[in-house]
């Protein structure tokens, strides 16, 4: 059921003509209530597309009413027109749902610098047509359209004592921190204040979102929303909250990297025994972001020097000669130097795990990334064509 688990939400994905399949490209998010909490984290790419722009402003405040999102075109770059487009998307929303446009929050994802009069009518008249289609089943829908080269549509739902949490998430390639290329909307009917909902979703996104590293690239239009209504009557106990709702994020951030332009395996960064988790995210993100490291997993290469080569760039504390490396459960080296022979690592599977232990302190990260295909760079090359 995506955002529509929850009590008190509504939703609906429909086609308006942005996407040259036919498909869903328009999707529509509205909290019934009784409480209209909102909040966001954004991309913190200093480029900001229109609807980031807009929403920013929305959310100050804490109240959201609805958040409308399209795919098929990013709106970024488009001028003064772009923020227009932005701005009219609310009020025809607000219009529609009785409610102020300053209360409704704006996602684009797509090609940046489209978008024409035709896009800004097609949008517009793609709100109409979900508004008049919204329903407690259409969550499904409104996951499907938002996505873009993304092959399957991202949901997931967790309740804990009596409330629930949904959400849904697009995002396929340009997955990098500042939370990734990524539009997510997250609803629940837990009794949550404005404050303590933004700290509870920027605490869930930093160890989730902005630890998946795909391919290094920041995108312009990031954007994750929470909504709570309250409709359960529940107020929640705060850590168990914030578990529950990490647990939903992470399981998108999860089905983003799986669904990952081209790849062919998910690589998890598992960094233990760093100095701090600052060290930890940066030794992570390192080899995250190291194409020699992700060519070789996609030629099933266990080279573990271009692992050390990767993390011997960082700031970290470690001494570069006492550290092991553990890949899919074989350590290939240890105190920086070889250990069990390269034959006995299987790389054939999917998911791949790499442990690097740096053998300095407690803390630990866990970065997600993938590899480097030939499909990544056709895709990506074509991409605008």
């Amino acid at each position: 059921m995506s955002v529509t688990a929850p009590q008190g939400f509504e939703a609906a994905g429909v086609a308006a003509g942005l996407k040259s399949t036919g498909k869903p490209d328009v999707a529509v998010v509205v909290n019934r209530g009784p409480r209209k909490v909102g909040t966001a984290v954004f991309t913190s790419n200093r480029a900001k597309a229109n609807p980031i722009i807009w929403s920013q402003e929305v959310v100050k405040d804490g109240f959201v009413e609805a958040v409308v999102l399209n795919s098929g075109g990013a709106n970024c770059f488009t001028g003064a027109f772009g923020f227009q487009t932005s701005h009219l998307t609310a009020e025809r929303a607000a219009e529609l749902l009785g409610v102020s446009a300053g209360d409704v929050v704006v996602c684009s994802t797509g090609l940046i610098g489209s978008g024409d009069e035709v896009f800004r009518s097609k949008v517009l008249a793609g709100v109409e047509a979900g508004v008049a289609q919204l329903s407690a089943d259409g969550g499904p829908s409104a996951a499907e359209a938002i996505m873009t080269t993304d092959t399957v549509a991202k949901t997931a739902v967790v309740s804990r004592d009596g409330w629930t949490i949904g959400g849904m998430a697009k995002g396929a390639g340009m997955l990098a921190p500042g939370l990734a290329t990524m539009l997510v909307v997250l609803t629940t009917d837990a009794d949550l204040d404005a404050p303590e909902a933004h700290a509870l979703l920027k605490g869930a996104t930093g160890t989730t979102f902005d630890r998946l590293d795909s391919d290094g690239c920041m995108s312009t239009n990031d954007q994750v929303t929470l909504l709570a209504n309250g409709a359960s009557g529940i107020r929640p106990d705060p850590d168990t909250f914030a578990a529950a709702l990490r647990e939903v994020c992470d399981d998108l951030a999860r089905q983003l990297q799986d669904d990952a332009e081209g790849a062919s395996h998910a690589i998890s960064i598992e960094v233990v025994h760093a100095q701090s988790d600052q060290d930890a995210v940066e030794v992570g993100r390192s080899v995250a972001r190291n194409n020699l490291f992700k060519a070789a997993i996609f030629g099933n290469d266990p080279n573990w020097g271009r692992v050390l080569a990767a993390i011997g760039t960082t700031q970290a504390a470690f001494d570069p000669y006492d550290v092991d490396v553990w890949m899919n459960g074989v350590r290939v080296c240890t105190a920086g130097g070889p250990d069990r022979p390269r034959e006995e690592v299987d790389l054939t599977p999917r998911t791949t795990h790499v442990l690097i232990d740096l053998k300095v302190g407690d803390a630990a990260a866990t970065i997600r990334t993938n590899d480097l295909t030939h499909d990544y760079v056709h895709e990506n090359s074509a991409y605008s064509s």
